[in-house]
């Protein structure tokens, strides 16, 4: 009798520290916009995007900003782009069953799709997503080691083994003067810049980040983590600011 009733205990115990864990996953939203300093259509989606870190400064809504390669070709080379984002975005564009990619095209929490500088749909997209309270939960902890390597651990809760997590360094903003293409003679601001991203099908461990050379001592970074299903949809997401 006596052992039955600690066996209960004991899974009581664990039941209670599975909820507790369960219930602390808040609603979150990551922005994804794909984007280009070589498009013209694309500064009033980066205007928007920093418009919205800063109206949802203290929510947990995370940004970030992919700078796709495609339009290198028309004159200007985007400094801050990068193949992979371009095939980041194709993946998506496999998966919705689109013959094509464009720019500035925002993507929320893997799902919902739709051209970068609708303020309209955007907004709407946030509240309905911050009403949702996820299953899934992902925990970072973060290192700089130096300025060069920067160390994240990171854990997941309630993931299986078909999902894949990404880790993302981010540098908050930058100011480019760009003298060709179809931005040519104009200044651009750029926020939430992806400097690097690591996909890895190892929900728990750690990674070093080798931080580029573009990125200086003055900017401010971030690492932002998130988790996605098969599917590509985003099920759990976690911003932690370097100092």
């Amino acid at each position: 009798m006596y052992i039955k009733k600690l066996l209960i205990c004991i899974g009581s115990i664990v039941l209670m520290s599975y909820q507790s864990v369960a219930q602390e996953e808040k609603p979150f939203v990551l922005l994804e916009l794909f984007t280009s300093q070589g498009c013209s259509s694309c500064p009033p989606a980066d205007d928007l995007l920093k418009q919205i870190t800063k109206v949802y400064k203290n929510e947990n809504v995370y940004a970030l900003s992919y700078h796709v390669d495609y339009w290198n070709r028309l004159g200007w080379k985007d400094p801050f782009s990068k193949e992979v984002y371009t095939d980041y975005q194709r993946e998506y564009a496999y998966e919705w069953n689109s013959r094509s990619v464009y720019t500035p095209q925002l993507v929320v929490n893997g799902t919902a799709h739709f051209v970068g500088s609708d303020s309209k749909k955007a907004e709407q997209s946030i509240a309905q997503f911050l009403s949702r309270k996820p299953d899934t939960g992902i925990d970072l902890k973060v290192t700089k080691l130096s300025d060069e390597e920067i160390k994240v651990t990171y854990s997941t809760v309630n993931t299986t083994d078909k999902d894949k997590i990404a880790i993302v360094l981010v540098v908050e903003n930058r100011t480019t003067t760009v003298v060709r293409g179809e931005n040519r003679n104009r200044t651009l601001e750029n926020s939430n810049i992806v400097a690097y991203k690591k996909t890895t099908s190892e929900l728990e461990g750690e990674c070093i980040i080798v931080i580029p050379d573009w990125v200086t001592t003055k900017d401010k970074l971030a690492i932002v983590g998130f988790t996605q299903n098969p599917k590509l949809k985003i099920t759990a997401a976690a911003r932690e600011q370097l100092q």
